[in-house]
């Protein structure tokens, strides 16, 4: 077997004999600590550019769920509820305390709304980017995160990194990964564990068949009343844009202390790009300063 595995950029926690995948920056100081949460296929490099905007001034938490990049599996069997708690556990195990400013980008979001939900007097605000809608699978039309065709695919791509064939496919050809504007470290690592690691494409499929749990375990999350709320909406979307639109202005009102922003990018540059990144750290910087 080839291997060529990148090294973790953080370190890893046991938490229940599960090892996680942890990136902890910046100081701790009276300013809320802010937690990163991905969607289902990022993993800590994608939010780059927010945390570097942020830790210089703060205490920012990235990390990798059970299962994804470099995070271990679990064998549990898991619930809606399963992630938070695991996500509870990491905090505690590497020394963090609340209060703290949860930002969820694309189902990020949603796994935020449930932590939120059991920890309540931890979470000081939201912050959701471009993040999913507990009805959004009803309402866009669409079946899921996968469609069958793609499904087969991701088993196939497990079986060829595991190999260590995709690997060298994609060094033979010289295969890049085209992310706007993250630097080339993050770009190569992302690229060496996608090549090498049949795990990423297996936590692919394991996130497509938790996904609608998730969803709808956010869908029945306590109102916010008036917990701050920010919202970042990407303009350039690939399905019903108006659609989409909607669900995010309802993610707003959530709270009747909520910020709406439209950010001139994509699902995924929102965050990957600088300059849209700059856009929210601005933002949490001014959040986080106004919460006692």
């Amino acid at each position: 077997m080839f291997s060529s595995k990148p090294i973790p950029s953080g370190k890893l926690v046991d938490v229940d004999g599960i090892k996680l995948h942890i990136r902890a920056e910046g100081i701790k100081n009276n300013l809320p600590t802010v937690i990163f949460e991905a969607g289902s296929g990022n993993d800590t490099d994608a939010f780059h550019w927010i945390a570097e905007g942020l830790n210089k001034n703060m205490r920012v938490i990235r990390y990798d769920r059970e299962g994804k990049w470099f995070s271990e599996s679990s064998k549990d069997s898991i619930t809606s509820e399963y992630y938070a708690h695991q996500l509870h556990k990491l905090l505690e195990n590497n020394g963090e305390k609340p209060p703290y400013i949860l930002v969820g980008h694309s189902m990020g979001g949603a796994y935020n709304r449930i932590f939120r939900d059991l920890y309540p007097n931890e979470v000081k605000a939201l912050v959701f980017l471009d993040s999913s809608h507990p009805e959004q699978w009803e309402r866009l039309a669409e079946n899921g995160l996968f469609e069958k065709k793609q499904i087969t695919l991701l088993k196939s791509l497990s079986i060829l990194a595991d190999m260590g064939i995709l690997g060298v496919y994609n060094e033979i050809t010289n295969t890049k990964l085209k992310i706007d504007n993250l630097p080339k470290d993050c770009q190569v690592r992302k690229l060496k564990l996608i090549s090498y690691s049949g795990d990423v494409y297996r936590r692919y499929l394991k996130a497509n068949i938790i996904n609608n749990d998730i969803l709808l375990r956010a869908g029945q999350s306590s109102e916010l009343d008036s917990l701050p709320v920010l919202v970042f909406t990407a303009k350039k979307q690939y399905g019903d844009p108006e659609m989409w639109f909607e669900m995010q202005k309802e993610l707003k009102n959530l709270s009747t202390n909520g910020k709406h922003f439209y950010v001139d990018a994509n699902h995924g540059s929102i965050i990957t790009k600088k300059e849209n990144a700059e856009i929210v750290t601005k933002e949490i910087r001014l959040l986080a300063e106004t919460i006692e």
